[in-house]
This record gives structure tokens, C-alpha cells and sequence, in this order.
């Protein structure tokens, strides 16, 4: 692990080729702590140093991994709203040759991807002029599963939290253990799902309106039937409606015509990103 202080935009003189790297749509950067992962950024034309700290929208990307086209589509949403988006990208293949999903659940054998990602936001910090203490978080599909999970276990970390379709939800219901519920979470993690602080964190749940079929979902682990099951306009429902019964506002976004498709919901992600951005 390096201890060299990294370089930031305004660090070089202007017209440096350098400054085209740290500026616009960065490079994937390996996170030094552990550098199986990494993540890269958008950081606006304008960013520097002066001012307070920049909103820092981290948003999370599904199975496929299309971390620099997701990075890319808030191009124009970073530039205008001047933030800070930050993709983190969390490969296959670390748990095992065929895992895909680890990090969806943030504790498999080997790794905290919540505290990953947490590491991630600092680093991003020692670089660029972005707030940390609390940041918006967006994730679909796979990363909707990791985004309101992570919400459980910080949400005194978030500014707001968009959780797009995700495949499996993990419901507040300290009877049942994780990942179907929350009985054994101080367990795992060190530290006990706070509700309280989650119901002052402006929440989106988003889907497509024809986001209906089943045949692409994860099937249920050892222990069963999950305890909220169906397609994931039947999760997000009962996603919403578990939280509401512990005083969690959550709204839900319909899209109309869009079905499992993150690009296609990204719009309205981006309106409810933008209104929690308004000084």
C-alpha cells in the first residue's frame, strides 16, 4: 500500500495532461486499501478547491458491471448540478470463480463491501473537494440490493438513498436473520440497523412498469422460500411497505413503458437526485 499524498487537479498547471484524468470521466483507480477493488468518477470541469465541499452521488452498479457507462450517464447531471459522482465497481470473482453476487449482500467470506465502498468515499476525499460525511446513494437491480442494505447498516452517512429493482430485499424484521431480515445484523456487522436515523433519510424506491418477470432472479438460498418473494414490482412493494410499518417514508417511482432496464429509469433517479442537491 502506498503512502505518496495522490495528486488533485489543481495540484498541476493548467493545460497539464494530467489535469484531462482527474477532471470529466476519470480512470478506473484500484482503492489502495485493497485493491481487488476499485472505482472511478465524474468530477466536473470547474471542480476545485475553493467553496465548500462538493455533494459526492455514489451510484452502484447491477450484476453486469457497466460501471463507466452508469459513471457516463450522470455526465451531464454532475455537470449541471456541480457534484461528484463516484461509480464503484466491485468485480466477479471474488469469493469464488463463479460469484457474481457478493457483494449485493455485504458479507460474504472475505470482504465487507459496505466498509469497501465507505473507504472508497475517503479516498475519493485525499483527491477531490467532496463532502463525505454524507453522500447520495443510487443503486439498481444488484445495486439496489447492496444500496438499501448498506442504508441499513449507515444511514447517518446518507443524504438520500434511491434503491432501483432490486432482485432479493432484505425486510426490517428483527425475527428472521440476514439476509431475509435483520435479526442478526449487530451479529455480523458490529452494529445494529438504525431506523430511526433511516426515517430521516429522504428514500426512492424506482422501477419499470413492466419490470414484472421472475425468470432472471437469483432462486431462494438454503433456508427456503424468501420471505418476500415474487417479481421485483412484488419486492419493491413489500420492500415499501415493510418500511413504512416502521415509519420509513419511502415514495415509489413507476416508470412507464420501461422494464428492467437502469438506464431507462435513470431520468427519474436523476429528478429525485436533483430535488435532495437543491441549496
Amino acid at each position: 500500500m502506498t503512502t505518496e499524498l495522490p495528486t488533485s487537479p489543481w495540484d498541476l498547471p493548467a493545460g497539464h495532461p494530467g489535469v484531462s484524468f482527474l477532471t470529466g470521466p476519470t480512470p478506473l483507480f484500484a482503492l489502495a486499501r485493497d485493491p481487488r477493488f476499485s472505482y472511478c468518477l465524474y468530477v466536473p470541469g470547474r471542480h476545485g478547491p475553493d467553496g465548500p465541499p462538493r455533494p459526492l452521488v455514489v451510484a452502484v452498479h447491477g450484476t453486469r458491471r457497466r460501471v463507466e457507462t452508469l459513471r457516463d450517464a450522470f455526465a451531464d447531471f454532475a455537470e449541471h448540478h456541480d457534484c461528484v459522482v463516484l461509480a464503484p465497481l466491485f468485480p466477479a470473482g471474488i469469493t469464488g470463480p463463479d460469484d457474481v453476487h457478493s457483494y449485493k449482500l455485504l458479507s460474504p467470506a472475505g470482504f465487507r463491501a459496505d466498509e469497501v465502498l465507505l473507504a472508497m468515499v475517503e479516498e475519493a476525499a485525499a483527491r477531490w473537494h467532496v463532502r463525505t460525511d454524507r453522500f447520495h446513494l443510487h443503486g439498481f437491480s444488484g445495486g439496489g440490493q447492496f444500496a438499501h442494505r448498506f442504508a441499513y447498516l449507515h444511514p447517518g452517512r446518507l443524504a438520500s438513498l434511491s434503491v432501483g429493482a432490486p432482485g432479493r430485499v432484505t425486510l426490517a424484521d428483527p425475527a428472521t436473520p440476514w439476509w431475509h431480515g435483520t435479526a442478526d445484523a449487530e451479529e455480523r456487522f458490529g452494529t445494529r440497523p438504525d431506523l430511526a436515523a433511516l426515517r430521516e433519510v429522504p428514500v426512492q424506491l424506482v422501477i419499470g412498469e413492466h419490470d414484472t418477470g421472475t425468470a432472471d432472479l437469483a432462486p431462494p438460498d438454503k433456508r427456503g422460500c424468501d420471505p418476500a418473494a415474487g417479481s421485483r414490482t412484488d419486492l419493491i412493494h413489500a420492500l415499501r411497505a415493510n418500511w413504512r410499518t416502521h415509519g420509513i417514508d419511502a415514495r415509489l417511482d413507476t416508470v412507464p413503458g420501461a422494464g428492467h432496464d437502469h438506464f431507462a429509469v435513470l431520468p427519474a433517479v436523476q429528478r429525485f437526485l436533483a430535488a435532495r442537491l437543491a441549496p
